[in-house]
């Protein structure tokens, strides 16, 4: 499976992206301020420019798992009913730990994770429980008839 985080849009404050899955638009997402940091850097450097919780991840390819339990929103009751503390959650990124995609409305939300959702208001996603679910159960249904491999890319269009 592949999934492709295309951001469109970084105004300093926070990015503003749209997901595809194996091609297929399915909600859009935003995140921390892209600070133009990418894979090819090193973990050293990526560390200089990073802000702790006010960062992007580097664009890049990562895989994705959904078999780890986070221990913070496994504290969460809407996650443990939904996905029982299961979230998406990136592996190897340089410079960060325990990048997730999760619910949310604004960059506020986010510490350094992506908030799925809809661009619908400047500013912030809306619908975000509905996009979660949605992404969360194409991502469930795929690892679970094939447990296939999932690559996220992150790439950028400004």
């Amino acid at each position: 499976m592949e999934i492709l985080v295309k951001r469109i849009y970084n105004c300093g404050k926070y990015c503003i992206s749209h997901i595809y899955i194996n091609g297929e638009y399915v909600c859009d997402g935003i995140e921390d301020t892209d600070r133009m940091l990418d894979d090819s850097m090193t973990e050293q450097y990526i560390r200089s420019k990073k802000v702790s919780c006010e960062t992007a991840i580097p664009t890049g390819v990562y895989k994705m798992t959904i078999n780890i339990i986070s221990p913070k929103f496994s504290k969460k009751q809407y996650y443990m009913d939904f996905c029982g503390g299961k979230l998406p959650r990136l592996k190897n990124v340089k410079g960060f730990d325990g990048i997730l995609w999760h619910r949310g409305n604004t960059e506020k939300d986010s510490a350094g994770c992506l908030i799925l959702g809809y661009n619908k208001v400047k500013g912030k996603v809306i619908n975000s429980q509905e996009a979660f679910e949605k992404v969360y159960n194409i991502l469930k249904k795929a690892n679970k008839a094939t447990n296939e491999e999932i690559i996220v890319k992150y790439i950028r269009t400004y």
